[in-house]
């Protein structure tokens, strides 16, 4: 039976632990702890045992989750060290958190695996990107992808690469819902409800995405798809470019990768 125990039962361990139990049920047990032990004891409905410390999870695990926010990685990790337990897999979810840094604070050659989730987990459609790291083996490796896959997709990056990735899943939800905004909150000035305008764009943009993985044409062509000459998409297009969309995506995605490293370079400050 695979052990997995979570040091940290927020909304992201929530949704990794659900996609778990739905896709593994029996296969796996689950065991956590929080500060906020309300957390913990709330998922034991999806079969979770509440344990009251750091070492209980180390002792009941085989994969733990680290699952705090990054300007209280060090403090977990300094408590995971006085434990004494070297032989677990762990699975980090923290941005900005380096195995490097997981290793030093632990002060040994611990085996990590670097995760990037995203939110849209909790419905089982997450975007999970992971990088393998040694001494972590190919079938260590293989079940923590295997976790992730129980909510959704997941692809492996190089480990160099964890920073920048964030700006285009970990972050992306938010982006996405701040570009949407712009959109429903145009619809309703034109007389079209919310729920309306929210229904068109979403199941616009599900639609949008299913085509770029699955027509087998690539952006450009699909923007040809939808555009005629002198038409309303042409217009539309023209204006986001005057007004330098390119731009500010990418000023977006720089500013996302930049913080990752700042957090990186944080050691126990908040």
């Amino acid at each position: 039976m695979l052990k997995i125990g979570t040091l940290g039962c927020g909304n992201m361990a929530t949704a990794i632990l659900k996609g778990v139990s739905a896709g593994m049920g029996a296969e796996c047990a689950l065991f956590g702890y929080d500060l906020n032990m309300e957390k913990a004891e709330a998922l034991r409905c999806i079969g979770l045992e509440p344990l009251h410390s750091v070492p209980a999870v180390l002792a009941a695990s085989d994969y733990v989750l680290l699952a705090v926010k990054p300007q209280n990685m060090d403090e977990l990790l300094r408590e995971i060290a006085e434990s004494g337990n070297r032989d677990r897999v762990y699975l980090c979810i923290a941005a900005g958190v380096t195995a490097d840094r997981i290793k030093k604070t632990l002060g040994f050659d611990a085996r990590v695996v670097s995760i990037m989730p995203n939110t849209p987990l909790l419905l089982g459609a997450g975007a999970t990107a992971m990088a393998r790291i040694p001494p972590v083996s190919d079938e260590e490796f293989a079940v923590a992808r295997r976790i992730f896959s129980c909510a959704g997709t997941v692809r492996e990056v190089p480990a160099d690469r964890m920073n920048e990735v964030i700006s285009l899943n970990g972050s992306t939800p938010a982006f996405l819902y701040e570009f949407a905004k712009g959109y429903i909150a145009y619809g309703v000035s034109q007389g079209i409800d919310y729920e309306t305008s929210l229904a068109l764009f979403c199941q616009t943009m599900r639609g949008a995405a299913e085509m770029m993985e699955h027509s087998g044409q690539d952006l450009d062509a699909l923007i040809r798809m939808v555009s005629s000459k002198g038409g309303t998409t042409i217009a539309g297009l023209d204006a986001l470019r005057e007004k330098g969309l390119s731009e500010a995506v990418k000023a977006c995605c720089e500013a996302c990768t930049a913080r990752a490293y700042e957090l990186a370079g944080m050691s126990g400050t908040k």
